[in-house]
């Protein structure tokens, strides 16, 4: 369980660093030549790593459904909307939008088993835990509003007849 939470901690901070180089390079260069980029870099990498580590196994997809060949297909929405949303919305509200969106997911597919993954039962604990995300997500987003420099009206002229 140690090891599961630590490959997930990992996988936190590694989808966070690439968020970032996704957001800057999108703003030089357009967002599909930034997926091009992102995917087609990680094709290379991973092929070449899959490879390296299992040999001709890489190739060997027994059993595996056809829809499941797409599934990479995701992936070109997932760049392009991240791209596009930490540039209208700033790195860190929109990656924690991100979440909350990926968390409400997660637990639709569980509670519903859908795609093939096993049914867990839904609790009252898990929509709380949910909600209580969502909230902080609200609350970080009203308390991170800048405050205004300007100086209220009846000030100025106070200060200006000094």
């Amino acid at each position: 369980m140690i090891l599961g939470i630590l490959f997930a901690i990992l996988a936190g901070s590694l989808v966070s660093l690439q968020n970032i180089f996704n957001s800057k390079t999108g703003e030089h260069a357009g967002s599909w030549t930034t997926t091009t980029l992102v995917l087609g870099l990680g094709f290379v990498a991973s092929f070449t790593l899959g490879f390296l580590f299992e040999g001709k196994q890489l190739f060997e997809l027994q059993n595996m459904k056809t829809w499941y060949w797409f599934s990479g297909l995701i992936g070109i929405g997932v760049v392009t909307c991240v791209v596009k949303g930490i540039k209208l919305l700033g790195p860190t509200y929109a990656i924690s939008i991100m979440l909350s969106s990926q968390l409400g997911f997660a637990l639709l597919f569980d509670t519903f088993g859908w795609l093939g993954i096993e049914k867990v039962p839904f609790t009252t604990q898990q929509l709380i835990g949910v909600l209580v995300i969502v909230a902080g997500i609200l609350i970080f987003k009203i308390s991170g509003e800048p405050k205004s420099t300007k100086m209220p009206t009846g000030l100025k002229s106070v200060h200006a007849e000094k």
